[in-house]
């Protein structure tokens, strides 16, 4: 059974203060996964989460290491798959020591995943819609 959340963030403030939020609900072991377009807000969420977890150095999308390792309240791992071309390259970095370890994994662009999402993920999506102000965003939290 799943359970389904729905926040609006009309602003990058309110997006980053989700991902605060969130992080002082999060467990060890949690793996989240940031769904949504270029520029939607990831990486705005993926920094409110990692100052939750008091996290005060600078917090960038590691699209070229593919992780990035942070020291707060709990370990944080956030990855960015954007340009892995092939799910087999997760094996290389060693990808189950951070999912299955007592961090947390903050995941943007899980779509890469394929086969390897863990089925107890919490996946997140960021969407915009045209229609409403600039920095409107529908943020839905599926937790199964």
């Amino acid at each position: 059974m799943s359970e389904s959340e729905v926040v609006i963030s009309r602003s990058q403030d309110e997006t980053y203060e989700l991902g605060r939020r969130m992080a002082g609900e999060s467990a060890s072991g949690d793996i989240l996964l940031l769904y949504g377009d270029l520029g939607v807000g990831k990486t705005v969420f993926a920094k409110g989460f990692a100052a939750g977890l008091g996290i005060d150095e600078p917090v960038t999308s590691p699209t070229f290491t593919l992780v990035h390792e942070y020291e707060g309240t709990k370990k944080l791992y956030h990855f960015d798959l954007y340009r892995i071309g092939d799910p087999d390259e997760l094996y290389d970095i060693g990808y189950e020591e951070y999912f299955y370890s007592d961090g947390i994994s903050l995941v943007e662009w899980p779509e890469r995943l394929e086969d390897l999402k863990p089925d107890t993920a919490i996946e997140i999506h960021i969407e915009k819609e045209l229609s409403e102000v600039l920095d409107y965003r529908k943020i839905t939290i599926e937790k199964i």
